[in-house]
């Protein structure tokens, strides 16, 4: 398996492998029965929490899988102190841009391959439950619950809608903050703010080069950025 979970798409495939970017590997198979998020939607604010209790954040984001874009804002505290994180994720140009728009900063980090939001092609399904009631109309919701585990062996789990694919929640262990636990509110279809997908004017351009380690985006998920603040 290289860096990046693979995403094995049916029930959302279709709309979305005529729409996507070609350098997204899509694999369809009907018999299976996985399922993919909606490919552009701003969701959020999405709260999440670790184990140990030392990181909680809120993180609304807007997520481009055509274009392989993500812009991701976190209000939270680590280890009791507050903190502020604005990142935009360009997978298609490999980099990442770590802005703070109040003090007019940008760093330009280099960003490793896409991984589309979406059920892993090699996770297990649980199990199929109704959040809330199931005794009438629109008491509950009907959900798929699926595990497994990430590249970097990091165990998983995930829950998502049954209808529309939309995801609920995530646990992802982290050998840094145990499991960390995000939940998924507010989910709107399409960019609301286009504008948050394109890097500030202050950002370095294209021709300046990338500094650091590359960044991927699950060690986004569970731990602290080094330039929060």
């Amino acid at each position: 398996m290289d860096g990046h979970w693979k995403v094995d798409f049916s029930r959302c495939c279709t709309d979305f492998a005529n729409r996507r970017s070609p350098s997204t590997k899509i694999s369809c198979h009907p018999a299976r029965r996985t399922i993919s998020w909606e490919p552009v939607w701003k969701g959020g604010p999405n709260p999440a929490a670790t184990q140990n209790e030392k990181l909680w954040y809120y993180s609304p984001y807007e997520y481009d899988a055509l274009q392989e874009r993500i812009r991701m804002y976190r209000v939270g505290t680590f280890q009791n102190q507050s903190y502020t994180y604005d990142a935009l994720l360009l997978f298609t140009e490999g980099v990442m841009y770590e802005i703070d728009d109040k003090a007019h900063t940008c760093t330009k980090k280099p960003l490793t391959g896409f991984q589309p939001m979406g059920v892993p092609a090699d996770a297990s399904l649980a199990g199929q439950y109704v959040i809330g009631a199931s005794s009438g109309p629109g008491e509950g919701v009907l959900v798929d619950t699926w595990t497994g585990q990430a590249p970097d062996g990091s165990p998983y789990m995930m829950t998502v809608t049954e209808s529309g694919c939309f995801p609920v929640s995530t646990l992802v262990k982290t050998k840094e903050n145990g499991w960390t636990s995000a939940s998924f509110i507010n989910g709107v279809k399409g960019i609301v703010n286009p504008g948050a997908l394109n890097p500030p004017p202050f950002c370095p351009g294209p021709d300046a080069q990338p500094e650091g380690k590359p960044v991927d985006f699950v060690s986004l998920f569970g731990n602290i950025p080094k330039n929060a603040v």
